[in-house]
């Protein structure tokens, strides 16, 4: 990027700050591309990294007048909206994902309906085999994994339920961990 299409883009931003939406669009013109195509290469999608630019500019038009230049390049601040956008896309796949799976599990449905009968029987081994794995943990490490792993809770969602600090949530999570593989073999 050359210096003056730097100076331009501080420029489109100033003007976006006044509610330019002339100045909006170049922007836009600009940079959309190039945004889809980091969202779409993370996300996998394209309508989740179509999502990522309308949400990466209307944050821009929302906080363009904040946008300081000594702080950083445009296109800088620009991924790094873009970064943050698509992280809280991938932490809201993964909510609705483990929110799913609990849900289903709940109501006695597997996640992974497979009608192999060598799979489903290799899948009962695992299950089996996790199961009497996790019952030779002491209660308190157990209790906090099947939190974690079967209810899809984050470690400070656990702290809350369990009345618990959040620093011995995650040293009981990290131990049981450390049993269970040692009790797996892996």
């Amino acid at each position: 990027m050359t210096p003056s299409s730097q100076d331009d883009d501080v420029v489109l931003l100033q003007r976006i700050g006044q509610r330019d939406q002339v100045a909006l669009s170049k922007l836009y013109d600009r940079y959309a591309r190039v945004i889809y195509a980091v969202a779409h290469k993370s996300l996998n999608s394209a309508e989740e990294a179509e999502e990522v630019v309308l949400d990466v500019f209307t944050q821009v038009w929302q906080i363009a007048v904040h946008y300081d230049a000594q702080k950083a390049r445009v296109d800088t601040w620009l991924f790094m909206l873009t970064r943050s956008r698509i992280l809280d896309r991938l932490r809201k796949l993964q909510r609705t994902a483990r929110e799913t799976i609990a849900s289903l599990t709940a109501h006695g449905q597997s996640p992974m309906q497979t009608h192999d009968p060598v799979e489903e029987a290799v899948i009962a081994e695992r299950r089996l085999r996790m199961q009497t794995a996790l019952n030779r943990l002491p209660q308190e490490q157990r209790q906090l994994i099947e939190l974690a792993y079967y209810q899809g809770l984050s470690h400070r969602e656990i702290a809350a339920q369990t009345n618990l600090p959040l620093g011995t949530v995650k040293t009981r999570i990290r131990l049981g961990l450390t049993k269970l593989r040692m009790l797996l073999g892996s």
